[in-house]
């Protein structure tokens, strides 16, 4: 909060001073906050200057992406928003598979992790966790509940057993969990066709430097002679930092606007100011002049839909999919007087074109039937491009399920840090 405090100049020889302005508290700062920077001006003059309940305070506003984090919950949160950190984690995603018996699928396995060091293998089904049977009950027929019971056996202690069958081996596995930065980018070859997903944009990654950008880039140096169709997977990817969606999309274009932003913030005497910028391509990135394809469905939000929206009228790469969420809206994160978070709507986005895609969301440019998926993606990749499967290429045997999220409560979106 900003406070101005005045010296009044008397036809005394002293000075009088004058007493300190008193520390708001955790209500007044965040009803101020609110009406110097929240978006939606209609909703302010309901909000009421002296309540005591901030909980109640954002709840009266319209806007669901307006949220406030309580001090007991903000450490986790903003760890969650900046970070793709697992505490004591043995490196997996998991997947479900509810036709078997034994449902729980490994998914992925993180490299440098327990798991991968140990040689568990992808897409093996564990069947035990510490001699608990992970087998389907009867009363549901999903499986999902296996997931449950395995996590919470997981979370109980340090080292776990595990029992996994892959093809015609039963394996057994005895790991130790550790903290971990899990990727955010993750390449799998799909009929001699690279698939690179997108699962997030996060400052703090797997690279503890430069997040999920650091990733990406990394692996786009590595194959920067690479001459065949790719695709860019963003399938359910529900956002992240503007500072990592943005110049992620740089890497695929070399010329011209990225994405313009307007936004709603307070000045150095905390009045209220509405800003507009663009940010514009820088020339020279590894993944510019390539042919790509972007994989988007009604899962793809917010980040997601401004990285799709630069790369596709910026560079030209074609949609995949199904129409993306609609969220052209972003929030800043700000820390509290009491250490709580409130995050606030106070962005709006447009496409490089100017165009706007809140609540409409971004169109394919080739349409999925039914639901979008990496196979969908594979076939118009080859309609496309006229791509045979390269049998040099080793195929990774990709199996198309959905990964069970860790972080389900992440309600999706395009961040900015407040100062």
């Amino acid at each position: 909060m900003v406070f101005v405090a005045f010296l009044h100049f008397g036809c005394s020889d002293f000075f009088h001073p004058v007493e300190s302005t008193p520390t708001p508290t955790e209500y007044q700062f965040n009803y101020w906050l609110l009406q110097k920077t929240y978006l939606y001006e209609d909703d302010l003059p309901g909000l009421d200057p002296d309540g005591d309940s901030v909980e109640n305070l954002y709840k009266q506003l319209q806007d669901p992406y307006t949220k406030y984090i309580p001090p007991s919950k903000s450490e986790s949160v903003n760890t969650q928003l900046n970070t793709s950190y697992v505490p004591g984690d043995v490196g997996m995603m998991y997947a479900i598979e509810s036709r078997i018996d034994h449902p729980l699928i490994i998914y992925r396995v993180f490299p440098n992790s327990p798991a991968s060091r140990a040689g568990v293998p992808r897409y093996g089904n564990i069947i035990k966790i510490n001699d608990i049977d992970l087998v389907k009950p009867a009363d549901d027929p999903t499986g999902t509940s296996v997931y449950s019971t395995y996590d919470s056996e997981l979370s109980r202690s340090k080292t776990v057993s595990l029992t996994v069958v892959k093809g015609l081996d039963t394996l057994h596995f005895e790991l130790t969990k550790e903290d971990i930065y899990a990727p955010t980018v993750f390449i799998d070859t799909v009929n001699g066709i690279t698939v690179i997903t997108l699962d997030g944009f996060k400052p703090t990654t797997a690279d503890k430097n430069n997040g999920s950008y650091g990733e990406l880039k990394a692996y786009l140096d590595s194959t920067k002679n690479e001459t065949n169709v790719r695709i860019l997977n963003l399938l359910d990817n529900r956002g992240g930092h503007v500072n990592q969606c943005v110049p992620m999309a740089d890497l695929f274009v070399s010329q011209g606007p990225l994405s313009t932003r307007s936004w709603v913030s307070f000045n150095g005497w905390g009045e209220r100011e509405k800003h507009h910028s663009t940010t514009s391509a820088v020339a020279g990135d590894a993944g510019e002049n390539h042919p790509f394809i972007l994989l988007v469905n009604e899962g793809s939000a917010s980040c997601a839909e401004i990285f799709t929206a630069a790369v596709a009228e910026g560079a030209g790469v074609p949609v995949v999919g199904t129409t993306s969420f609609g969220k052209g809206i972003g929030q800043t994160t700000w820390t509290t007087i009491d250490n709580g978070l409130a995050i606030i709507t106070n962005l709006e986005f447009l496409t490089p074109k100017g165009n706007s895609y809140h609540r409409k969301g971004i169109v394919p440019d080739y349409t999925c039937e039914g639901k979008a998926t990496i196979a969908c993606g594979v076939e118009w990749a080859k309609k496309l491009y006229g791509h045979e499967t390269d049998l040099k290429k080793k195929a990774s045997n990709f199996i198309e399920v959905e990964p069970i999220r860790r972080d389900q409560d992440f309600f999706g979106g395009a961040y900015i840090e407040g100062n």
